[in-house]
């Protein structure tokens, strides 16, 4: 168990918890990190500062951190790009005609279709969750404000299809880190076991259903309602005081074309390049080396190996500069502006995102730090105290939630979480497909309520919506499938063998 005991569980849900209280999320994290560093400094304050100093410089030695902050920083570059290009109007006035103009007396349908085909997005997107959710987010912003749909119903839609999706199929860098975790804990197929997990993984498939219903059923609750009523009825975008991921400026920008001159495939065709470089990037990384060849030519078994392989924040940071390189090209050939300044136009959109990269820089470094703890051994290592086989999956799903919550990670939760409940089904003669399952869900819903969750944090940045905002209306919703993934596994616990 942790040396740290109780004490390591503090500074997380501090930051947490001010975080929620006083919307200030950069102060709360850091204070959360200062205060992590201390306790491991043994309450020396000087060096415990030192620390923090370092390892916030320190994230930047693990090139996954270094590659997402800047596939965060150039996404900026990517939407002022689509925006000066007339992208942007031209994919809304395209919509508004497949519409039939948007009259006043189709509203509220046209209000469901349109969350619908966003909700349907990102479902197709599945490869990563950052580029889900960046997708739905950038590409439907314009058209819900629109609709007088709220920018937090945007967030939770773009944030309940990303991560869920792409854990339940696990053709891409989570299905094979998850494989590469139950490989090492001695099953003998890692794919064979997850594919057998998923039909107890209750909450992805609970998150993206209720997200279902709530746009067909025009489901909201608590400050999701209340954000409803304000965009309806009094036509604010944003609540009072809110302070949106991404500037007002770079949501405003206006094109450099005429409005009978611009197209919907200047902004599709850069986000569609951006979605297709995923799984190219992640086989080109991934593809085997020299001396590594399983066996001659191009065949699906080394694609499939391949895409294992790859490193995702390697194949999002491609991506995302594909994109921009295509969408320069296509934007040129149309005489549209010159080069230079579209560069100019990219590196104002990087600039509008330091408030983002910031962000992800302190998300990070607590994310390390709660490993220098051992948060989450703390907590796993306390739910082997109850010991009752029929309880095993919903305790397992109940602490693999909190410890994503609390570290905002849910690969971390894994890399946690999947030995001890795979030792404890072994031990206690458990299901084993239902105990890893509870992991799975336990780590994406923890991982989908934290605020310092990257996921998280991209989704407001895509949807331009206050963040702390976006976790509060975003939260019932996910408590309320989480309450039910719950009282599932308790079940099957009792009932499953």
């Amino acid at each position: 168990m942790s040396q740290y005991g109780f004490w390591s569980l503090i500074p997380p849900l501090l930051a947490i918890y001010f975080a929620i209280r006083t919307k200030q999320v950069y102060i709360s994290l850091l204070i959360g990190i200062w205060l992590s560093w201390i306790i491991i400094a043994h309450g020396n304050i000087f060096k415990g500062t030192y620390q923090t100093i370092m390892a916030l410089v320190d994230v930047f030695k693990d090139s996954g951190n270094t590659k997402t902050i800047m596939f965060s920083a150039l996404v900026g570059g990517l939407i002022i790009l689509i925006q000066k290009s007339g992208g942007v109007t031209g994919f809304i006035h395209w919509i508004d005609t497949k519409l039939g103009g948007m009259p006043p007396e189709h509203l509220e349908k046209n209000r469901k279709k349109v969350q619908l085909f966003a909700w349907l997005t990102g479902i197709i997107i599945f490869v990563e969750t950052s580029i889900s959710a960046l997708t739905v987010g950038t590409v439907f912003r314009p058209l819900f404000d629109k609709l007088r749909i709220s920018r937090e119903k945007l967030a939770y839609i773009a944030d309940s299809s990303a991560a869920p999706i792409s854990i339940l199929i696990p053709f891409n860098a989570w299905g094979a880190f998850i494989m590469s975790l139950l490989l090492a804990q001695g099953f003998d197929n890692g794919f064979v076991v997850l594919f057998k997990a998923m039909q107890y993984n209750f909450y992805p498939v609970l998150a993206i259903l209720l997200v279902f219903l709530v746009i067909i059923f025009d489901f909201n609750i608590g400050p999701m309602k209340k954000a409803a009523y304000r965009i309806r009825i009094k036509n604010q975008i944003l609540a009072k005081g809110a302070k949106p991921m991404i500037s007002e400026e770079l949501t405003g920008i206006k094109p450099v074309v005429s409005i009978q001159k611009s197209k919907a495939y200047n902004m599709t065709l850069p986000l569609i390049v951006m979605v297709l470089m995923m799984p190219v990037s992640l086989i080109l990384d991934g593809w085997p080396k020299n001396g590594q060849e399983i066996e001659q030519g191009i065949t699906i078994h080394k694609i499939v190996l391949a895409l294992s392989k790859g490193s995702g924040s390697t194949a999002v940071l491609l991506a995302v500069i594909t994109a921009i390189i295509f969408a320069m090209l296509i934007y040129r050939i149309q005489k549209i502006a010159k080069i230079n300044s579209m560069f100019d136009w990219v590196m104002k959109g990087i600039s509008q995102m330091m408030p983002l990269a910031i962000l992800m820089l302190l998300a990070f470094a607590i994310s390390h730090v709660t490993k220098e703890l051992h948060t989450g051994q703390y907590v796993a290592k306390l739910s082997q105290n109850i010991l009752i086989p029929e309880l095993v999956p919903a305790i397992i799903f109940i602490i693999s939630a909190f410890v994503a919550f609390a570290t905002g990670t849910s690969w971390g939760t894994f890399a946690i979480m999947i030995p001890i409940a795979a030792q404890m089904a072994t031990t206690l003669d458990v299901n084993p497909y239902l105990s890893i399952a509870a992991v799975l869900s336990g780590g994406v819903f923890g991982d989908h309520t934290s605020p310092i969750s990257d996921t998280t944090i991209i989704a407001s940045m895509a949807s331009a919506s206050d963040h702390i905002d976006h976790v509060k209306t975003q939260l019932p919703y996910a408590l309320l499938a989480g309450a039910l993934s719950a009282v599932l596994f308790l079940i099957f616990g009792f009932f499953s063998s």
